[in-house]
C-alpha cells in the first residue's frame, strides 16, 4: 500500500517500541555514545541544503534554507565526517570480533572516499566561483544546469565555456556519485556490514532505538548525497533559464481548471 512509503515508518516505530538490551561484556559509556555519533552530524548537514526560492515575509526577502552558510559544501564534508568517530567506537566498545572488524572496514572506507568526495567538487566550485550553494542554483536557474551544456549555448559560439567544462564536470559528477554509494555503505560497496563474513558489522551488538539510530544516521546521509548531487550538479530546485514561473503557473492555472471542471462534473451529475 501507498508503493511501500509506510514500510519505512513502520520499521522504525517497530524498532523504538522494542526492548532495549545492553550486553554484559561491552564498554558501556562508548557503546551508548556511538549511535548518536553517527546520527547528529548527518542531521545537522540538513541545515545548509537550499530547498525552494527565496519568498518574500512581510517586505523582507527570506531565502528557504535553514544556515546560508557561504562555506555550504565545506561545512556539510567537515560534519558529516564526524559521523565515522560513531563508526569506530561502535566497532570497538562492542568488545567483539565482529563489530570490531565491521567498524575497521567502514572506517578504511569512510576516509579513503573522502578525499574523492571532496576533490570532485572542486570543478563545480571553480566554474561558479562560489561556495554557497544558493547561489550555485540561483547561477543554473538562470543559466541552465551544470550537466546540460547545449542549453543556453550560443550557437555562433559552440566552444563557450560552459560546453567545453562539460566533461570535466561530467566525471566530477561520477566520482560524486560513486563515492556516495561508497560513503553510505550502498552496493556494491557493502563490505562494512556483509552478513556472510561478519553478521551484520559494526551494530550487531545493538537493538531497539541503538540499533535504529545507526540506520537513521546511515539514510539521512543517502538523503543528504542525494541533495548535493541535485544541488550541485542538476540544478537544485530550480529547471534551469528562468521557465520555473511558467511552469509554476502552468500548474497553478491546470489546478483552477480542474478543480472547477471536478466541481461541475458533480453539480451535473447532481
Amino acid at each position: 500500500h501507498f508503493f511501500g512509503l509506510i514500510q519505512p515508518m513502520a520499521d522504525g516505530i517497530k524498532l523504538f517500541l522494542k526492548e532495549d538490551f545492553t550486553p554484559e561484556h561491552v564498554r558501556k559509556a562508548f557503546y551508548w555514545m556511538a549511535p548518536a555519533l553517527t546520527v547528529i552530524p548527518a542531521l545537522i548537514t540538513v541545515c545548509v541544503i537550499p530547498f525552494g526560492t527565496p519568498i518574500s515575509i512581510f517586505g523582507h526577502e527570506e531565502k528557504l534554507v535553514i544556515a546560508d552558510l557561504d562555506v555550504g559544501p565545506l561545512f556539510v564534508f567537515a560534519v558529516s565526517s564526524l559521523s565515522v568517530y560513531g563508526i569506530t567506537l561502535a566497532g570497538w566498545s562492542s568488545n567483539s570480533k565482529f563489530p570490531f572488524i565491521g567498524g575497521v572496514r567502514s572506517t578504511a572506507q569512510m576516509i579513503s572516499y573522502e578525499i574523492a568526495l571532496g576533490l570532485s567538487i572542486v570543478p563545480v566550485l571553480m566554474y561558479y566561483g562560489d561556495l554557497n550553494l544558493g547561489n550555485i542554483v540561483q547561477q543554473q536557474a538562470e543559466h541552465g544546469w551544470l550537466l546540460l551544456p547545449f542549453w543556453g549555448n550560443d550557437a555562433a559560439n559552440p566552444l563557450s565555456m560552459k560546453l567545453l567544462f562539460w566533461i570535466p564536470a561530467f566525471i566530477a559528477f561520477l566520482i560524486f556519485t560513486i563515492s556516495i554509494f561508497a560513503e553510505t555503505n550502498r552496493m556494491p560497496f557493502d563490505l562494512p556490514e556483509c552478513e556472510t563474513e561478519l553478521v551484520g558489522g559494526y551494530h550487531t551488538e545493538y537493538s531497539s532505538m541503538k540499533f535504529a539510530l545507526f540506520f537513521m544516521g546511515e539514510y539521512a546521509a543517502m538523503v543528504i548525497g542525494s541533495a548535493l548531487i541535485v544541488t550541485l550538479f542538476l540544478g537544485g530546485w530550480s529547471l534551469g533559464f528562468g521557465i520555473d514561473k511558467w511552469i509554476a503557473g502552468l500548474a497553478i492555472g491546470s489546478f483552477k481548471f480542474g478543480g472547477l471542471a471536478r466541481l461541475h462534473h458533480h453539480r451535473s451529475g447532481a
